[in-house]
């Protein structure tokens, strides 16, 4: 029991105080973890300091009872007396910025997600061209008809989820020692505000959706996430998710899975490329649009041959892309 509690909480090998800089005093705490707290005297600044092993790093009861017994065997937490002031003088003209909420849970979400789950990353180069030029054919027209402007994210979704249906075992999320395979493919799909915070909305159903409900599903979510109107149930039930890092002119990206799921793609930017293309002729350099994807994964329950077929699933639907597809 003892070797159970010093591992719960941070010490050094001298027996000397941790110093952990606490958390918002308005941080959550249950009804049950207040009493203890009371009762050994346990101060707000103190209790603040405490690692939660809870969702959302929240203070559980074996969190607070092996800090009591830590400190009973004179292994305690220093509490800083003053966090909001640097811990040593700031060179002339540095600015200090507060976190605004949402930005202290993205970094705890992050934190967390990497605690969790050991990532891996899977890359492949595809060509996009058919996809490039299908949507340079039919964008006026969809636009007069539908009323929305396609963009090529969309028909990225549509492929992910296509890959998705190939590859069921990568619609999963992990429940202690057991499997769950989602039956819903809910794609999540990035969004960075204007304040450089990250948003995901959860597109629902999204391989039963055509690429016109795609297009209109994509446009409305980023629009009303960049005006901070996205409804609570509109960024939960994710079992897999997107991030455009194309969109910041970056040609590709490791992202970090969103718990609990155990999946990500990032999609790099469509670049010009010349490249060697097979003809009736032999091979020939023609002018391709090329694009990266990296598939970042959880080594749980994901090993690199899924990691990376699902990501080459979703290249091959790309480059197969119909040219004369129907709007």
């Amino acid at each position: 029991m003892t070797e159970h509690i010093k591992s719960s909480v941070p010490e050094q090998s001298n027996g000397a105080a941790t110093h952990i800089a606490p958390t918002a005093v308005n941080r959550f705490y249950s009804p049950l973890v207040k009493n203890i707290a009371r009762e050994e005297n346990i101060s707000l600044d103190e209790l603040a300091a405490i690692p939660g092993t809870g969702a959302d790093s929240r203070v559980t009861k074996a969190d607070i009872m092996a800090y009591v017994q830590n400190r009973k065997l004179g292994h305690t937490i220093a509490v800083a007396t003053q966090p909001n002031e640097p811990s040593a003088t700031q060179p002339e003209g540095d600015e200090i910025i507060a976190m605004d909420r949402m930005r202290k849970m993205i970094a705890e979400r992050m934190l967390e997600s990497k605690r969790i789950s050991p990532h891996v990353t899977s890359f492949v180069e595809a060509d996009v061209s058919n996809v490039v030029f299908w949507r340079n054919k039919v964008k006026h027209e969809f636009q007069k008809r539908t009323g929305d402007i396609l963009t090529l994210t969309p028909i990225f979704i549509e492929a992910v989820a296509l890959a998705i249906k190939d590859y069921p075992m990568i619609n999963i999320q992990v429940d202690g020692d057991k499997i769950i395979r989602k039956a819903a493919i809910n794609i999540g799909m990035a969004v960075a505000l204007p304040n450089g915070n990250l948003i995901v909305p959860v597109i629902k159903h999204a391989d039963k959706l055509s690429i016109a409900a795609l297009t209109k599903a994509v446009n409305d979510l980023a629009t009303r996430a960049r005006e901070n109107k996205i409804k609570p149930d509109e960024l939960v039930g994710g079992t897999f998710t997107i991030s455009n890092v194309g969109s910041f002119g970056n040609i590709m990206g490791t992202p970090i899975i969103v718990q609990p799921q155990v999946g990500i793609i990032a999609l790099g930017a469509v670049q010009k490329k010349t490249a060697v293309v097979d003809t009736p002729y032999g091979d020939a350099i023609a002018i391709r649009h090329k694009m990266f994807l990296s598939h970042s994964y959880d080594h749980r329950v994901v090993d690199g041959a899924l990691g990376g077929m699902m990501v080459r699933r979703v290249a091959d639907y790309l480059e197969k892309f119909d040219v004369n597809r129907a709007i």
